[in-house]
């Protein structure tokens, strides 16, 4: 087996944004008497879309089905306010990035985020120019924890599944893209996204097969 392309979830991985998509949905939430605690959020929502999380909580919660426009709406413009202010570049991540283009790798990116917010991250963190696909949730008719992105994506790269690595952090991703049948790299934070960590586990995962 060789590994022909890597693929990156975004949000704690290439983006510390976990906290800003937290908190923006939770700032909109309250205006309505809504939260979603800390424990609930990295038990069951994390890694889901905002419109996904918005129907868990009106069918647990009774959140009125009516809000979720005007909710998602003022979480994206949230998340927009805290991209400008916070999203820069991560040295360790272009290093990365531009050394697996150089040795010839495919690169793609696929996040359960909404395009607009994968456009602006990826400028402001100047990543964008190093990739060959980038897929929003709105590019697929399924989300993680479906493989459809996953699978979507390898297609798109023009690679089997089986000869490529996820770089992932939560777990929807990570069911995403073992039932797509990719390989994996689990990190911790988007300072385990390092070109030597990347390298590493395609030299394991060649050496095995």
């Amino acid at each position: 087996m060789k590994i022909e392309a890597v693929i990156f979830d975004m949000d704690g991985v290439l983006i510390d944004a976990k906290d800003w998509h937290y908190h923006a949905l939770n700032r909109a939430l309250e205006l309505f008497g809504y939260t979603i605690s800390r424990a609930d959020h990295l038990s069951t929502f994390d890694g889901l879309p905002t419109r996904k999380k918005l129907e868990m909580l009106s069918q647990e919660r009774g959140l009125p089905v009516g809000l979720h426009g005007f909710l998602n709406d003022l979480k994206q413009q949230y998340t927009t306010d805290q991209v400008h202010t916070d999203c820069h570049p991560i040295f360790v991540h272009e290093f990365a990035l531009s050394n697996l283009k150089a040795r010839g790798y495919k690169l793609g990116l696929a996040s359960n985020s909404v395009r607009n917010s994968i456009e602006l991250m990826m400028e402001k963190s100047a990543l964008k120019p190093y990739f060959d696909v980038m897929l929003s949730n709105e590019d697929v008719s399924k989300s993680k924890p479906d493989p459809d992105i996953y699978l979507t994506a390898a297609r798109m790269l023009g690679v089997a599944p089986a000869n490529t690595l996820v770089v992932e952090d939560n777990a929807n991703g990570i069911k995403a893209a073992e039932a797509a049948g990719c390989n994996l790299l689990v990190v911790q934070s988007i300072y385990d996204v390092q070109i030597d960590r990347i390298l590493g586990a395609i030299r394991r995962l060649e050496e095995q097969s």
